[in-house]
């Protein structure tokens, strides 16, 4: 019988993200639930939401909880961490280098230091240098994969990730697809791998047309 699958989408600027990454390949072969690891950019996603930055930095109290909140995580946790001097940094290269990793298996090593080189070292993620040096610290042919990472078809590849990442109703990272299932969240991790292996059937809401909503009153 073929073990539960869940589908993890993440961003290497996302700060919930960063949490997820360093907790879920532990979490999930305790849990007997396979990974698909699926990087993609929440650039694109916000710009469709109306958004042109993090919505951590449109709304400094919602930012300032977020640094908070992830600083007592962290420490739940046991992960290092370090608000970064930039935020968001630019995650687009990273992507595009861990895609290639998705088959011969480096992703998630890959991605676990590129979230740490961001979140716990302060260090820009985004320059081809600091992605070099995390490859050959894990062995890995830097120059070669850098090359291969710029090549059109990777690009391309990425964009569609992205695309479907909007298809599948993403607005956020980290999100975790069981199936149908969408489950947003650091804080959803858990309850997603829970979903996956108790099997249950997706869609047994009928959800409302969001275009079609009432509009709450304005004391809700």
């Amino acid at each position: 019988m073929a073990r539960p699958r869940i589908e993890f989408w993440y961003e290497f600027a996302s700060s919930y993200s960063y949490l997820s990454v360093m907790r879920i390949e532990p979490l999930a072969e305790a849990a007997g639930v396979d990974l698909d690891w699926r990087p993609f950019l929440l650039g694109p996603v916000f710009l469709a939401l109306g958004w042109n930055d993090s919505p951590f930095n449109i709304y400094p109290p919602k930012g300032r909880y977020m640094w908070r909140d992830l600083d007592r995580l962290a420490d739940k946790y046991g992960l290092p961490f370090r608000v970064p001097s930039r935020f968001p940094r630019d995650g687009l290269l990273a992507a595009r280098v861990a895609l290639l990793g998705a088959d011969p298996g480096w992703i998630a090593p890959f991605s676990r230091e590129v979230m740490r080189a961001n979140f716990a070292d302060d260090r820009e993620i985004g320059e081809p240098t600091v992605v070099a040096e995390i490859l050959s610290g894990l062995g890995l042919p830097a120059g070669e994969l850098l090359a291969a990472a710029l090549v059109e078809d990777n690009k391309i590849a990425l964009r569609r990730q992205t695309e479907q990442a909007t298809v599948h109703g993403m607005f956020g990272a980290p999100s975790f697809r069981v199936g149908e299932e969408l489950f947003w969240g650091n804080d959803r991790l858990e309850d997603a791998l829970d979903w996956a292996t108790r099997g249950v059937p997706a869609g047994r809401l009928d959800l409302p047309d969001a275009s079609r909503a009432e509009r709450p009153p304005p004391d809700r």
